[in-house]
Formats: C-alpha cells, structure tokens, sequence
C-alpha cells in the first residue's frame, strides 16, 4: 500500500481571501446626494450643449480648426468602450480630443487629449480610478451607468494647440473628473 503524500498550505484560507479581496469604495454619496451631483453637472452641460450647438461662426473669418471646436457634439462622436486602451492600435496615433461620456445620464465626466490615445490610458491614468469609483458607487446604489469614449480626430497637431484647445473645452463643459474643475463641483471619486 502506498502512502498518500499530503501537501499543507502556506497559508490558512481566510488569511488568502483576504489577501485577495477587492477593496470597496465606502459609499461617500447617498443616492439622493449623487443623483443632485449629476443633475447640477447636466443642467450646466445642458445649457452648454444647447448654446455650442446654435452659436454660429462669422462668414467673413477662416474657420480653423481650433475654432471648429465650438461644432463640436461630443455625444454625436463615434464611440468605443471606456476600456478603450487594451483594445488592439487601430489608429497612426492622430491627434484627438476625447470625451469620457455617461451616456445614460448624459454627462461627460472628462476631456482629454492625446496623439497615443491607447499608451497615455495604459498606464496609471487617474481617470481610470474615477471612473471604477463613479460605477462602484453606482452599483452599489442600483443605479445604471454606460460610460463610454468618443474621440474627435480633427485635432490640431501641435501639442501647445492641442492643449489649450483641450484647456478651453474642458472650462466650457465643466467635466467635472478634470483636475481644473473640481472647485465646481467637488471630488467625490478621486479617493
């Protein structure tokens, strides 16, 4: 008769799961004060969509592209999955400003820009914890979330352009995950 040759654990079970475990966001809004958070940030973005939306460029001046800006409709871009970055490189690197949009509250929650839209999200991308919190805190609410990116291609290419056009967006529509906008509207998802 052979012996059975047992193997003991390193460690007993509960000390392993908890080594494992996913932490939790502790709920930092009731659902009452999320849902006045995001009806604060659709009505100015509201306002801001509506009045983008019928300004009307001068005749008599040549439309750039930075001024082509003010067209923009951020949930008219075509859209791609907020994990947009693991998908495979599809694009040369052209220069975009994008959009983090929920399309079921319709709010952008962030703009950026890039010309490497999948190495910048790669990394440690702060947006990226904002936005697990933001579903996180959604979830644990019952509440729906569809987040998702749109990118506006026509950029320009020179990064000081690219920046202050990404600057100038930013302060129209207020995204509130945006570092400059946080004195509007607190920072409930950056911890």
């Amino acid at each position: 008769m052979q012996d059975k040759i047992i193997q003991h654990s390193l460690f007993d079970s509960s000390s392993l799961y908890q080594t494992l475990s996913i932490p939790t966001l502790s709920l930092l809004m009731s659902k009452t004060s999320l849902g006045e958070w995001k009806e604060k940030i659709y009505n100015y973005q509201h306002k801001t969509r509506n009045v983008k939306l019928t300004s009307q460029s001068s005749l008599f001046n040549e439309i750039d592209q930075v001024q082509e800006f003010i067209k923009i409709n951020p949930f008219e871009l075509p859209l791609q999955p907020v994990e947009f970055y693991r998908l495979p490189v599809s694009d040369r690197g052209d220069a975009s400003i994008y959009f983090i949009i929920d399309f079921v509250d319709h709010i952008i929650l962030y703009i950026g820009e890039t010309c490497r839209s999948n190495l910048r999200w790669k990394g440690q991308h702060d947006c990226k914890r904002y936005i697990q919190n933001y579903q996180n805190l959604h979830y644990s609410h019952g509440i729906k979330t569809a987040i998702n990116a749109g990118f506006w291609n026509y950029a320009p290419t020179l990064s000081k352009s690219r920046q202050k056009l990404e600057l100038d967006l930013i302060y129209d529509w207020r995204s509130p995950f945006n570092k400059e906008i946080w004195q509007y509207w607190g920072t409930p998802f950056t911890n």
